[in-house]
C-alpha cells in the first residue's frame, strides 16, 4: 500500500532531527545547557554527514545513533497518536513506534545526498518557559537558500531533549499530530491503516536511499 504522507518539502526540515519530542515530566531548563545541547546535536549530525569514510548504512546508523539520543521516541509517538494511543491495541502500539522510529531515520538518510555540505550555525537562544527554552538555529546546504530552524527544548528526566521545532512558523509536533490523525479519521478510525500508510512512507523513502 502507497503512504498516505506525500513526501514534502516539510520533511527536509523535520529530518534534520527526526520529529519533535512528546510531553514528558519536566523540569526548569537551564538555556545555556539547552543551547549547548542544540550546538551538539547539530554538529554531530553535519559530521556525521559530511564524513567522507563513511559509507551509507554506517552514515544511517550513525545518525541512527544521534536521533535517538536526542529525541524521546515513544514520548514523541505517544503524543502524536494522541487520543488513538487508548485504542490501539498493544500489538498495534508497538507496531507503531517500531515504524515510528524508523520513520524518524529515514526521513534524514533518504536525503544524505542532498544534504552533503550542510553547515549549522547557533543562533539566539531565549527562555520559553520556566520549563523549556527557544534555541534558534541556520542551516545551510549548497546552491540552496538557508534556512532558520528553531529547536524548543526541556529537560526531561535529568537530560535536555528536544519537544518541538518550528519551521517556517510552524510547529512539526502539532502538525504531524493532525496528519496522523485525519489518516485514522478517514478510514473509520482504525489505527491499522495508519500503521499501513507509514508503512508505505518507509518503502517510499527506502527506495530513495537506494536501500
Amino acid at each position: 500500500m502507497m503512504s498516505e504522507f506525500p513526501i514534502t518539502r516539510r520533511e527536509i526540515f523535520a529530518s534534520l532531527v527526526g520529529l519533535v519530542s512528546g510531553p514528558a515530566p519536566a523540569q526548569q531548563i537551564d538555556i545555556n545547557r539547552a543551547a549547548a545541547f542544540v550546538d551538539k546535536a547539530g554538529r554531530d549530525l553535519v559530521n556525521a554527514i559530511n564524513d567522507p569514510r563513511m559509507n551509507q548504512g554506517q552514515r544511517r546508523d550513525r545518525v541512527a545513533s544521534i536521533l535517538r539520543g536526542a529525541i524521546d521516541i515513544e514520548g514523541t509517538g505517544r503524543f502524536i497518536l494522541g487520543r488513538h494511543a487508548r485504542q490501539a491495541t498493544p500489538a498495534e502500539l508497538q507496531e507503531y513506534l517500531k515504524l515510528f522510529d524508523e520513520i524518524i531515520i529515514r526521513n534524514l538518510s533518504s536525503r544524505f545526498g542532498e544534504y552533503r555540505g550542510v553547515k549549522f550555525a547557533l543562533g539566539r537562544s531565549q527562555q520559553r518557559t520556566e520549563e523549556d527554552a527557544l534555541v534558534s538555529t541556520l542551516v545551510e546546504r549548497p546552491n540552496t537558500p538557508p534556512f532558520a530552524l528553531d529547536w524548543r527544548v526541556a529537560e526531561i528526566a535529568g537530560q535536555p531533549k528536544v519537544v518541538d521545532m518550528i519551521a517556517e512558523g510552524t510547529s512539526l509536533r502539532l502538525t504531524t499530530r493532525s496528519e496522523y490523525a485525519a489518516v485514522i479519521q478517514r478510514n473509520g478510525g482504525r489505527v491499522t491503516a495508519l500503521l499501513d500508510a507509514m508503512r508505505g512512507q518507509i518503502t517510499q523513502l527506502a527506495a530513495r536511499e537506494g536501500a
